[in-house]
């Protein structure tokens, strides 16, 4: 049988407040447990919760960056439960009024294909403490230093049809959060978290199958892996003549697979009713024009002014504009430089983005920062050191915090331009090589490559490349 795959994800995106959504506790992340909790966060009797007006503000502010409607009046609901890491017994969230109501994104895959994906809904709500169960032998502790901490919860329409689709969904939802500076987006840290709601149906049929929902993937990779091995455990299982069971599971990153972990709830299970102790949000008109004024330049305009301003192609333009601290590093780069375009393009996307990779790092943490890359650049642009010296220069900048500049001067890196001191070595290579002039004067071409070889060795590198090539081919085919 022919299968679909129906995809939709809640993303929770914690929002960059200094203090939690309903108490003025800390929202710093790896203090010691139970010690950014105070009365309001651990639900004791006679408090009060008092709303973070710039968690409001940070929500609408997603809500203009996603053409998304802004509820104009919302209300927050109790969802009753529970778990150990919840000490009043139920979650302040949003229901049937949220702050930000039907919008949509649009995504790009690998193929340069483009779709829309719908946004149901985004509401704020509380976090819940965490449960730590491998701090004592046979016991779980509880933290409840995230308990209160502001959440935003952006659901997904169930318009994604494969797991690549679903990343490339939540990777531009990590853009646009970043971008508009309301979340870190730090998946380690768990400042952004995905649920994915996995069904499947055969090809055609409009009836959605019975889904599962595999809880809190913390990564991208992980989130990929999670959702094809779901897609086929529910296929096997149909195909099998049983029947998927409608839960909550968890994915094993180390085992490669989903496990049950729950029976999924409905909402009537939740008792929802709305909080008595919080008034419903008004949000008027100028504050909307307000933060409307305070957005940034968000992904997809910012990268048809690459293109445009730029002269970049559009996958070029694609990579530096999904995260704002790229972009900012190239428009910075590019400006103290002098540099073509292309060229900061091709050493951020390539050199750079591969030491930072390889070390495990983001840009914001990359040991040589806008101001000295910019350095190396220039002396590429104005034909100080070809590109091959300009590898060996970073490398040296990644371990210090010399400029470019004075590595070059320091190593005596600085290219060969003079066309007579290229002309010498040319000659004394193809005085040592007589049967391969030979051979190439004889129509063997590819010998051109040797020769270059040879001659960039004689000049530790530094022989500019253009003038040795056209040197070189004068030479031998005189």
């Amino acid at each position: 049988m022919q299968w679909e795959t129906v995809i939709g994800l809640e993303i929770h995106a914690q929002l960059a407040t200094r203090s939690k959504i309903f108490s003025g506790s800390s929202t710093d992340f790896g203090a010691e447990p139970n010690t950014q909790a105070n009365a309001v966060d651990l639900g004791m009797p006679g408090v009060l919760p008092v709303l973070n007006r710039q968690a409001v503000h940070m929500a609408i502010k997603f809500a203009l960056a996603t053409n998304a409607e802004i509820g104009r009046r919302s209300v927050f609901a109790r969802k009753n439960y529970f778990y150990p890491d919840l000490p009043k017994g139920y979650q302040i969230s949003q229901m049937s009024l949220p702050i930000v109501g039907r919008g949509e994104v649009e995504i790009t895959m690998d193929d340069g294909s483009v779709k829309t994906v719908g946004l149901t809904r985004a509401h704020l709500e509380e976090d819940a403490g965490k449960s730590v169960h491998d701090a004592y032998a046979g016991q779980t502790g509880v933290d409840l230093n995230r308990a209160g901490t502001p959440l935003l919860e952006i659901v997904s329409e169930p318009d994604l049809r494969s797991a690549k689709e679903a990343v490339a969904y939540a990777r531009k939802i990590h853009s646009i959060v970043r971008y508009i500076d309301i979340c870190d987006g730090n998946m380690q840290e768990g400042s952004f978290r995905c649920d994915a709601n996995v069904s499947v149906r055969i090809a055609g049929e409009e009836k959605l199958g019975t889904r599962a929902e595999i809880k809190n993937v913390n990564s991208f990779r992980f989130l990929e892996r999670a959702i094809n091995f779901e897609v086929e455990r529910q296929i096997d299982i149909i195909e099998g003549g049983g029947e998927v069971v409608q839960e909550t599971r968890l994915y094993d990153a180390d085992k490669d697979e989903t496990r049950s972990m729950r029976s999924k709830e409905e909402a009537n299970d939740y008792r929802y009713f709305p909080d008595p102790d919080l008034l419903p949000v008004e949000v008027e008109q100028s504050l909307i024009d307000q933060l409307q004024q305070s957005l940034p330049e968000l992904p997809e305009s910012r990268k048809a002014r690459f293109i445009t301003d730029f002269e970049l192609a559009e996958y070029d333009a694609g990579v530096l504009t999904a995260d704002k601290a790229t972009a900012d590093f190239f428009e910075a780069a590019v400006e103290k430089s002098g540099a073509s375009p292309k060229l900061a393009s091709t050493w951020i996307t390539g050199e750079l983005f591969s030491r930072l990779n390889k070390a495990g790092l983001e840009l914001g943490d990359s040991p040589v920062d806008a101001e000295r890359f910019s350095g190396l650049l220039a002396r590429m642009h104005d034909n100080t050191i070809s590109g091959k010296i300009g590898k060996q220069i970073l490398d040296q900048m990644w371990d210090s915090t010399d400029s470019a500049d004075h590595i070059i001067e320091s190593e005596g890196l600085k290219q060969i331009s003079d066309s007579s001191e290229i002309e010498k070595m040319i000659d004394d290579v193809i005085a040592a090589n007589p049967s391969q002039v030979e051979e190439y004067r004889g129509g063997k071409e590819k010998l051109l490559a040797f020769f270059v070889g040879q001659v960039m060795k004689a000049s530790r590198g530094k022989a500019n490349p253009a003038q040795l090539n056209e040197l070189l081919k004068q030479k031998l085919n005189g």
